[in-house]
């Protein structure tokens, strides 16, 4: 599992950190500690619905911000719990676009062992970077 949750961090909100030896890993842990967030038991989402998500930014951290506001988006828009699997991230004329494939299903009550409602991602500690063993990135998610 390429994330941890820290509890000493937000006494109201749900802090984690993700990594992973690349950036298109590191995207993709930070989307499962979001939705692990909500739902205790990820294996529970099935993959009967795709999304295609697309987003854009000028700036890497951003770029994490918007996929992850896209996933709570199609949450609270369409009742769809979606979990990334292929990511890309390019650069064009300086911005980083990202393109990825989203698969789930919708949020069933009685199946999905639902933990706790993510409404946004906050800036508050928020941030990215490449380390020496890959990418981090924290992140605090208001419930």
């Amino acid at each position: 599992m390429p994330y941890e949750y820290l509890d000493d961090i937000a006494t109201s909100d749900a802090a984690f950190k993700a990594w992973g030896d690349t950036l298109e890993q590191m995207f993709i842990a930070a989307s499962e500690a979001t939705m692990n967030v909500m739902v205790g038991d990820l294996d529970t989402i099935s993959e009967e619905q795709h999304r295609e998500i697309r987003v854009d930014s000028d700036a890497i951290d951003m770029l994490l911000f918007e996929l992850l506001q896209e996933l709570i988006f199609y949450k609270d828009a369409q009742r769809l719990l979606l979990r990334v699997s292929n990511l890309s991230i390019s650069e064009q004329d300086g911005q980083f676009i990202l393109q990825a494939e989203a698969r789930g299903e919708e949020l069933n009550m009685e199946k999905h062992d639902l933990v706790v409602d993510v409404k946004a991602v906050t800036l508050h500690h928020f941030r990215v970077e490449q380390t020496a063993k890959g990418w981090e990135a924290m992140v605090i998610v208001d419930i």
